[in-house]
């Protein structure tokens, strides 16, 4: 199959004319190409499949549930908005559901109804009680080297989010590199405490500003510490909501082009209208798209990254920067940037097709065309 005619933001993320051959799944060459299966997308701008690697729910759905229909729904929900690939989030819950939930996940991989499972991303237990935010406090708990190494033999982990002041974090960051990215997260560390988690196995913050100690003129918090860090990734929630777009243009600004990862952090709501929903065994109230606990905690969203993405456009992120970070930078996130991320040839075929007003027009996982 050859895509022809369109303008693709191929490896160098410039945009230019050029076509895509993809067999078998991957994107054999791109140039300007001749065959007999064409598809011509005239008009049409190809950009890279979109990556959520911080994903809870929608649809009614949960990564938590234990149930492999639910993360069916995700990916089929996912696909429809663009996001070709993704990483199911637990989270902080008891050990046995966790399991539940690893082997439903696990379950689904390789059968996916829409877009792809990269592997868990494990958002607590591991986490500050001060900074718990919409997480269960009762099953917060020091890291757990052994709990993680065996949950990681069920479904692989991606992610492992944790607060690199608690007990024992840096050492189980240390070993727990090894397998998978350690992410700062739900964390109540002071600059020092975060610097020093980058020195010792983390590379990673998750949901930047959000459930962590703020940026303040003599206390300059973990955000500080993951901007100074010239390796680190970190997440933004970019739904207006969550950040303000005066923050997410200086995180922007400050992360450059190659560190900053949009993800959803959405949860069974999203695709949803305002109600009650559940989240970690907690009731969650959405009003206006926007999800809370009964106090008031922001209790995650019920966004996808393809909104978010228009909206950093609108809040005037250059184009690059903002399909970088929902494309390559999360891929480089969780290691995966070998095999999906952008438009190369040897890659897999995660390709969405849009119109000039913004209008998703195709979208290609694994080189079949799911929308």
């Amino acid at each position: 199959m050859i895509i022809k005619n369109a303008t693709v933001w191929a490896e160098d993320f410039s945009p230019a004319k050029t076509d895509i051959e993809i067999e078998n799944g991957f994107i054999k060459s791109l140039g300007t190409l001749d065959g007999e299966d064409l598809l011509d997308f005239s008009g049409m701008t190809v950009l890279p499949g979109f990556i959520d690697i911080h994903i809870h729910g929608a649809c009614l759905a949960d990564s938590s549930s234990g149930d492999t229909e639910q993360i069916q729904t995700i990916s089929r929900y996912l696909a429809k908005r663009g996001i070709t690939s993704f990483c199911p989030t637990t989270m902080t819950l008891p050990q046995a559901t966790l399991e539940k939930a690893f082997a439903a996940v696990k379950e689904c991989m390789g059968k996916e109804d829409g877009a792809y499972i990269h592997g868990i991303n494990m958002e607590g237990p591991y986490i500050s009680l001060a900074k718990k935010g919409a997480q269960a406090a009762e099953h917060v708990r020091t890291p757990d080297f052994e709990e993680f190494s065996l949950l990681n033999s069920i479904c692989p982990i991606m992610l492992a989010d944790v607060a690199p002041e608690v007990e024992d974090a840096l050492d189980f960051a240390q070993k727990a590199k090894e397998v998978c990215t350690v992410s700062a997260a739900h964390t109540s560390a002071s600059y020092e405490e975060a610097r020093l988690g980058f020195e010792n196995g983390f590379s990673h913050a998750t949901h930047l500003f959000n459930a962590m100690t703020p940026i303040q003129n003599r206390a300059p918090g973990v955000p500080t510490a993951v901007f100074e860090n010239k390796t680190a990734t970190a997440e933004l929630i970019c739904d207006g909501f969550h950040n303000h777009p005066a923050i997410l243009r200086m995180a922007f600004e400050l992360l450059g082009e190659d560190r900053a990862v949009v993800i959803s952090d959405s949860m069974s709501a999203a695709g949803c209208g305002d109600g009650e929903y559940e989240l970690g065994g907690q009731t969650v109230y959405v009003k206006d798209g926007k999800a809370t606990l009964a106090d008031g905690t922001i209790a995650a969203s019920t966004t996808n990254i393809f909104e978010e993405f228009k909206n950093l456009l609108r809040f005037g992120i250059d184009f690059k920067s903002a399909l970088k970070a929902c494309t390559i930078n999360p891929a480089k996130a969780i290691r995966r940037d070998c095999e999906t991320g952008s438009i190369a040839a040897g890659k897999r075929a995660d390709l969405l097709v849009i119109d000039d007003e913004m209008n998703i027009k195709a979208v290609f996982i694994n080189g079949s065309r799911a929308v």
